[in-house]
């Protein structure tokens, strides 16, 4: 699959210059056909303006010859008038023309010969007036008679009509180009617009493919996704199972510890106190030094006992069994104060928890104060037990010197252990700290389910 997208990458790197050289060529075209076009509507134009031109000459000669006529006819000046200004339109005219087919050899021959007719036309008009004028009558009215202005005239218009002809062939040459181009023109857009339908085309099925890959590539990411949370929540599973059953096992152990204490070696050390007192009744009259030996004994008897019950507390607290959750809190904190002379604040509320969360209420307690001891030289400390909800709150807050908790991450086993026995009865810890601000350590756990739905 990837190096089939590689494969369509490549393509479609290839096909954009290509598309591009495509839409440029076309461009080139069209460009070109527009400018052609322009060129050959303009060259329409001009020709249209030389026939014009060519009508003009034709119009301004019969002008000429009428005007010519009725003066000779009339002797009415006003008829030398619309001659007079015939005569001056017509070499402005003519030059016109002539500059217009300079670059052409037949149209400028052809030019060349209506100039020279129509100069001689408009001479053997001039004449006559002037004849006319002269009183010669006879004279002009024989040139008049002639048949020279009409074979004049016949050759102006058959000029004329030869150059019209002619200009008639290149119009419509002009007019062909034109529709050439438009033709190209055509053919180019509706390349351009195949080209483009094409493209689109290819681009929306390239689209579609990365799509198909982004969306299969996508779903197995969330199959890899969903199975490696499937393992990880097993795995979580199976180490708070063995977290469990290893806390299990650890207070059964205490607990078979503590028992094997207080029954093997406190029946040994209430023997040997029975025995030292049988010694001492049995001596009598004792020397001082026998006397001090023995009380020695006596003493060190107690200091085992002493020792042996708070070993078997500390292993399993026989007030957590006999009196409870809060009395045993306020013995662990009482003893505490006395051996640490910090004074301990209690506010302790009666919950209900299970077993298993009493243990690990009271183990937090004896971390968090364990921890105090060593490290917090802390003034004041206060233990709290209260019910939060459907929860039990357990709250251990000192006044010492506080810590980074992010500084001390992955070494604080301690404070890893509890967070992980708390956590593995259902509940949540917290701790906030900050050096020199001191520290509160708080949990919550699951009250039992009689007194939660209560």
């Amino acid at each position: 699959m990837r190096f089939g997208l590689v494969s369509r990458l490549r393509r479609s790197v290839l096909a954009l210059p290509l598309a591009a050289a495509a839409a440029l060529v076309i461009l080139f075209i069209n460009e070109l056909a527009y400018s052609d076009s322009v060129a050959s509507l303009d060259q329409l134009g001009i020709r249209g303006s030389a026939r014009v031109d060519l009508q003009t000459l034709r119009g301004a000669l019969v002008d000429a010859e009428t005007g010519e006529r009725g003066y000779l006819l009339t002797g009415r000046k006003e008829y030398l008038q619309p001659y007079e200004n015939a005569a001056a339109s017509i070499p402005p005219t003519v030059q016109r023309l002539k500059s217009y087919f300079a670059g052409d050899a037949a149209a400028t021959q052809l030019m060349e010969a209506i100039s020279t007719t129509v100069d001689q036309r408009l001479s053997d008009l001039q004449t006559a007036v002037r004849l006319y004028d002269e009183g010669r009558h006879e004279a002009w009215h024989e040139l008049l008679m002639s048949n020279i202005g009409l074979d004049k005239m016949q050759r102006i218009r058959s000029l004329g009509q030869q150059l019209l002809d002619y200009e008639s062939q290149l119009i419509r040459a002009d007019r062909g180009d034109v529709y050439e181009t438009l033709r190209l023109q055509r053919i180019g857009v509706n390349a351009m617009t195949a080209l483009s339908l094409l493209a689109l085309i290819l681009f929306l099925r390239q689209t579609a493919n990365f799509d198909e890959v982004q969306r299969q590539h996508a779903l197995a990411l969330q199959a890899e996704k969903d199975h490696l949370e499937t393992e990880v929540a097993r795995r979580t599973r199976d180490l708070t199972d063995l977290a469990n059953y290893l806390q299990t096992a650890r207070e059964d152990e205490r607990s078979r510890l503590a028992r094997e204490l207080h029954d093997e070696l406190g029946a040994l050390l209430t023997a040997a106190k029975l025995d030292a007192a049988r010694l001492k009744r049995s001596l009598g009259t004792m020397t001082p030094e026998s006397e001090a030996r023995l009380k020695h004994l006596n003493d060190t008897i107690n200091d085992g006992i002493g020792l042996k019950r708070r070993i078997i507390e500390d292993l399993r607290p026989s007030s957590l069994s006999n009196l409870g959750l809060v009395a045993a809190l306020e013995i662990q904190a009482r003893e505490f104060s006395q051996r640490s002379e910090i004074p301990v604040q209690v506010e302790l509320d009666g919950v209900t928890l299970q077993d298993s969360a009493q243990i690990t209420a009271f183990r937090l307690v004896q971390e968090s104060l364990t921890n105090i001891a060593k490290y917090a030289a802390a003034r004041h400390v206060t233990v709290t037990l209260a019910r939060d909800g459907d929860r039990a709150r357990i709250a251990v807050k000192d006044d010492g010197r506080g810590f980074d908790p992010d500084a001390v991450r992955g070494t604080a086993h301690g404070l890893m252990g509890m967070r992980y026995r708390v956590e593995s009865q259902g509940g949540a810890m917290r701790v906030q700290s900050r050096p020199g601000a001191g520290t509160t350590i708080e949990a919550w756990l699951p009250l039992a389910a009689e007194t939660a739905a209560a």
